[in-house]
């Protein structure tokens, strides 16, 4: 199917600009004690391979809900944000 053609061409554009700026920031990223790596763009990267997917379709992941209390579980969860610095 040509959409599909057109959809990997798109993603593979999108995928080599995409690693244009992350060389780019872990080039000049201003914290030199705490460097950008590409482990940093992994959620980014993620983003780029679903495009043009269906939800069902998409990468995810969901999280482990937590055991309950008595499955030696958090008694306590605190939702509450913390306040901004």
């Amino acid at each position: 199917m040509q959409n599909d053609e057109d959809r990997r061409q798109f993603v593979a554009e999108v995928w080599r600009r995409f690693e244009e700026v992350q060389n780019w920031a872990i080039a000049n990223w201003p914290d030199k004690e705490h460097p950008l790596t590409t482990s940093d763009f992994v959620e980014g990267r993620k983003e780029i391979l679903g495009l043009g997917l269906p939800p069902s379709q998409k990468l995810r992941q969901e999280p482990e809900p937590a055991p309950e209390p008595e499955q030696g579980g958090p008694q306590y969860e605190d939702v509450t944000p913390a306040p901004w610095p």
